[in-house]
């Protein structure tokens, strides 16, 4: 305890509230922490409030002065939070609203930014228009991306077009969608769902978007709607749907669409069942998260037991979802618009990593470049099936996974996702802006976006990660997001697109130089075409032991190299002398071995281009052989859809 107080850490303020429960002093704190007497005051002020919570005498006016939430007071009351609410209201413990002061009192302040207060003075300023409230998608964190905050702003810019008064709950001030001339109204405000129940009750507005943010106003979707909040656009129950397992793969028996073979499991005996009925490998997820938090691949029942037992909490209401994985599979994102009618496909993208990468990590083309128009039609078709179902009204986004020609649907997510402001860029059409004006009532045909638009250029988008900063955690992509940004390629040759996004995510593409190759047993086959062409580009190939005898044996010319255990100069010495200009290491299972990470580590340090999938390192040979044969020129993004121009006039 004295430890965790004296050193900070992201939950130094538990271990505060903790010493003051046991007793501690302002001045121990004090000498520990050196946080002024005043914040810890105020701290051991809300610390000793919590021992009367649940007394019938305490003051709803004086708990919530002190910024206790309804839900605690419900859990310290053993109600529910709704009765909370409603005995609150019903006393007339309502929150006022404050102007956050932008002119620091020198002059009145106009900006329209409110925070809430249980005080006197409500500076809440009464418009008289028709009113829309966007639910932002509050902290970003990884796997929680910037796209969302995104569609959010193009939202209050499409609802300004139409006459409507915006007003935007949104608590993080780094964000666009809390600019000050984003939208008419901004309340800094937590994304609960008592926050937005209180200024919906203050705002009185003809509905709420909550399809814009991600999953975070997504989950409050189901509360707002039972307390009698409009929600525009897909409705909860269409939400759902798509998020209960169960009533998902039933969906898709009807649409007679192609799925994975899965279930659903509350303990871990369940899962392990599933998991045997189905077969190994399956892919673990919660459900009801974001960025493939605590998702996991695992190839035999002994991880599936350690998953079950520490990775996550279980219960019936947040069952693990386990699914058959479909290995050496190409993966497919759909982002598509339906105005509950007609349904336009924004963009099918076409993963360069295959299933089993997590789609904001992988990178992905617009439009596909090795799928069949039977395989694409097949896409299109169960979209458009899958949207009727679900009475979509906005955007909708599905994954699939290919393999040969058969078509499987993973997941369907009827909202904006992390892909609308690439696949905008792409085609040239605003699509977070065509679904608000759609969610309000407008149809495709009036807003003139009536048919799928396929660039004639190519466009890859990449992501960037966070490696450089978190030195020694393994680089080996997986089902759980770990990028934190993204960066766009674009050229009618699809090898420059490519190579102009790793220049946009450095390290960019070597020209020339030695190529170190070592990858697992499973992946040395579908390598070796890849390893030609390095050496046809003019490359020299390096590998350890086991790549090296399975290049050897393809009649492909290799220097064998040490392992970092079998003398010197080693692999990890080669990197660092500068002798290797690109890697492919592919990593060998879930826990990779302290070799790999090392290598892999080395070579962000070095700033070399890693890759970890065989399709990412083919799709870099192809890079590398337009950078060779052509000039990297560059062109605006009008330039590129100056000719589709006639087609999106409306728009």
């Amino acid at each position: 305890m004295r430890l965790k107080l004296s050193i900070p850490n992201a939950d130094r303020i538990f271990y505060l509230a903790q010493a003051f429960q046991k007793g501690a002093s302002i001045d121990e704190v004090f000498e520990l922490t050196k946080i002024d007497r005043w914040f810890l005051r105020n701290i051991r002020q809300i610390v000793d409030e919590v021992k009367s919570l649940g007394s019938a005498s305490v003051s709803r006016v004086r708990t919530k002065k002190l910024g206790f939430s309804d839900r605690q007071l419900a859990v310290a009351n053993g109600v529910s939070e709704n009765e909370i609410r409603t005995d609150r209201k019903s006393r007339g413990v309502l929150p006022t609203y404050r102007l956050v002061d932008t002119c620091a009192a020198e002059f009145e302040a106009y900006t329209p930014y409110y925070y809430s207060t249980y005080g006197d003075e409500n500076e809440r300023r009464e418009s008289g228009k028709r009113k829309v409230m966007i639910l932002g998608g509050g902290p970003n964190r990884i796997g929680q991306g910037i796209e969302f905050d995104y569609c959010c702003v193009h939202a209050a810019f499409a609802l300004r077009e139409l006459g409507f008064e915006t007003i935007m709950v949104n608590s993080n001030p780094e964000t666009v969608s809390t600019d000050y001339d984003t939208s008419d109204k901004l309340y800094f405000e937590p994304l609960t769902l008592e926050d937005v129940l209180n200024i919906y009750d203050q705002e009185k507005p003809e509905g709420v978007f909550v399809q814009f943010g991600g999953q975070t106003p997504l989950n409050l979707a189901d509360g707002l709607k039972a307390a009698g909040v409009p929600i525009l656009g897909t409705q909860p129950e269409s939400i759902e749907t798509a998020e209960d397992r169960q009533l998902f793969a039933s969906m898709l028996d009807k649409l007679a669409l192609r799925q994975t073979p899965s279930g659903s499991a509350v303990d871990e005996e369940q899962a392990a069942a599933i998991a045997k009925k189905i077969g190994y490998p399956v892919l673990l997820r919660p459900s009801f998260v974001l960025g493939g938090r605590a998702m996991e691949l695992v190839y035999h029942e002994e991880d599936l037991r350690r998953y079950m037992q520490s990775a996550i909490e279980v219960s019936p209401d947040r069952p693990v979802l386990v699914d058959r994985f479909l290995e050496d599979a190409i993966e497919v994102d759909v982002d598509c618009i339906c105005d509950g009618e007609a349904t336009v496909i924004g963009a099918i993208m076409e993963h360069i990593e295959q299933a089993g990468i997590h789609s904001g990590d992988s990178a992905c083309v617009i439009p596909t470049f090795s799928l069949s128009k039977k395989v694409l039609d097949e896409i299109s078709a169960a979209t458009r099936a899958m949207t009727r179902e679900l009475n979509v009204r906005g955007l909708m986004n599905v994954q699939f996974a290919v393999k040969g020609e058969d078509v499987y649907v993973l997941e369907v997510n009827p909202r904006a996702s992390r892909t609308v402001p690439f696949v905008s860029k792409a085609i040239g059409v605003p699509l977070a802006k065509l679904a608000a004006k759609v969610m309000t009532g407008k149809t495709l045909r009036e807003l003139g976006f009536t048919k799928e638009i396929v660039p004639k250029h190519f466009s890859v988008k990449e992501a960037v990660f966070p490696f450089l900063r978190y030195q020694g955690i393994d680089i080996a992509l997986g089902p759980e997001m770990k990028s934190t940004g993204e960066v766009m390629g674009m050229d009618v040759d699809l090898g420059l697109a490519y190579a102009k996004s790793q220049m946009a995510a450095p390290p960019p593409l070597p020209k020339k130089g030695n190529v170190f190759i070592s990858v697992k047993d499973s992946d040395k086959d579908s390598l070796i075409p890849v390893a030609r062409e390095f050496v046809k580009l003019g490359f020299g190939i390096i590998a350890t032991s086991g790549t090296a005898a399975a290049l050897t044996k393809a009649k492909i010319k290799v220097k064998k190299v040490f392992k970092l255990r079998e003398g010197r100069p080693n692999v990890l010495d080669r990197v660092k002398n500068g002798d290797i200009n690109f890697i492919i290491n592919t990593p060998s299972g879930k826990i990779p071995r302290q070799d790999e990470v090392s290598i892999r580590n080395a070579s962000l340090a070095q700033k070399i281009p890693i890759m970890t999938t065989v399709r990412a390192a083919q799709a870099s040979a192809n890079g590398i052989r337009s950078l060779q044969k052509s000039k990297v020129r560059v062109r605006s993004l009008q330039e590129y859809h100056a000719e589709g121009s006639k087609q999106t006039s409306n728009v």
